[in-house]
């Protein structure tokens, strides 16, 4: 399956998610809602999306924007997977049932965002103690011992 038969595929399957399937750099990205996101990365790995390459977070804001990586090593394709997470309840469904390698990008996630990943099976920080305060991502993150750069930089 060639990306553009995967997005007539995805369209048809989203009829509504279709117009924000675009296809970047011989990628595919496709925006869906939050609470469509394990069914839509379902799909995707029983398409042959085989392999989770990464989890990871944006802080937009108002909103945090996921962002995970699908490959297919049969149809030598990739395929960006997003989702905007609301930034007053960052709560979403967690892959690990799906991609069992998800459990640690989730983990990062919650450590340097706070968003927390429901269903994950050991959600707790991986990168700092687990006595930190705050996400070090989150752009109104703040610490004293954070030392400011001039904006020329």
């Amino acid at each position: 399956m060639k990306i553009n038969e995967l997005r007539e595929h995805l369209c048809a399957q989203y009829p509504d998610l279709c117009p924000l399937f675009s296809i970047e750099f011989g990628d595919g990205v496709l925006l869906v809602e939050c609470g469509q996101l394990l069914g839509a990365a379902s799909d995707l790995r029983d398409l042959g999306f085989d392999r989770l390459g990464m989890v990871t977070a944006v802080d937009r804001g108002e909103t945090f924007e996921m962002v995970y990586r699908l490959t297919s090593r049969s149809m030598s394709a990739g395929i960006f997977l997003k989702c905007e997470v609301p930034r007053d309840n960052p709560v979403i469904q967690s892959l690990t049932s799906l991609w069992p390698a998800a459990n640690w990008h989730e983990r990062e996630v919650y450590d340097m965002f706070g968003i927390e990943f429901e269903g994950h099976p050991d959600m707790r920080r991986i990168l700092l103690p687990p006595e930190w305060e705050g996400y070090p991502l989150r752009k109104d993150y703040e610490d004293e011992r954070i030392i400011h750069r001039p904006d020329y930089i």
